[in-house]
């Protein structure tokens, strides 16, 4: 993301006493994957920040949007960061804690003009990752006990841009429109929701996804427009 000398305008979470050990086991735990890129390390950040209950296992592998720079100001009793790739099964399973609650999965590759460019790294982390990710998550959630497996939850972070493009006058997407991917970012993310949907009705899985349309906002990498604004501008470049 944006380092700290070059987007000021963020404010840092409220501080909270550092977790102890006997709140450790007492807390919800959370396996986010992705957590060191813009949108993962913003849910990070904010739920750290509000809920005193929770830790965090942040499992990254630290692409060129990755940057822990983005997590530096959280309490690190309860945020704990695990170097790996989703594409590694066997990574996620040895990272996995034992009580995890839920599942986040922010990993992605998710940059249109890359993956037009070189769209080979779209397809092995959105598709192959998100396929080796549901294995372990599935190993996983096969083995938790009857309750837990009722309250666990996976949530899968997808995009609008599975739904194709709008014109000026068309409304906005809702989750009934139909897929139209455009773009080889795009039809890899479509090709993982409908695998992460396919865990639900074939393993039962209990899964949700979200797809979210143009964030934007502090740490953001500035290989998207706002944050390529605000740094060419700060820069003195036209």
């Amino acid at each position: 993301g944006i380092r700290r000398d070059t987007a000021q305008a963020y404010a840092p979470p409220r501080q909270l006493r550092p977790a102890t050990a006997r709140d450790l086991d007492f807390m919800k735990t959370f396996f986010v994957t992705g957590g060191a890129g813009f949108i993962g390390s913003a849910f990070i950040r904010s739920l750290i920040s509000e809920d005193p209950d929770v830790r965090i296992i942040n499992y990254d592998s630290l692409t060129y949007a990755g940057n822990l720079e983005n997590l530096a100001e959280i309490d690190d009793t309860r945020h704990v960061f695990v170097h790996g790739d989703i594409c590694d099964r066997s990574s996620v399973l040895a990272a996995l804690p034992d009580d995890a609650d839920a599942i986040f999965n922010f990993a992605a590759e998710s940059h249109v003009d890359r993956s037009i460019h070189g769209p080979e790294d779209f397809i092995q982390t959105n598709i192959l990752g998100t396929f080796r990710l549901l294995e372990a998550v599935r190993t996983y959630w096969n083995e938790l006990e009857t309750q837990e497996k009722q309250n666990f939850r996976f949530l899968h972070v997808s995009t609008d841009e599975v739904y194709g493009s709008l014109t000026l006058n068309e409304p906005a997407f809702t989750e009934e429109h139909p897929y139209q991917p455009n773009s080889p970012y795009s039809a890899s993310k479509a090709s993982s929701d409908h695998l992460v949907r396919a865990y639900h009705h074939t393993y039962k899985l209990p899964v949700l996804t979200t797809n979210c349309s143009n964030n934007y906002g502090p740490f953001q990498f500035p290989e998207k427009l706002i944050p390529l604004m605000i740094v060419n501008a700060l820069t003195g470049k036209s």
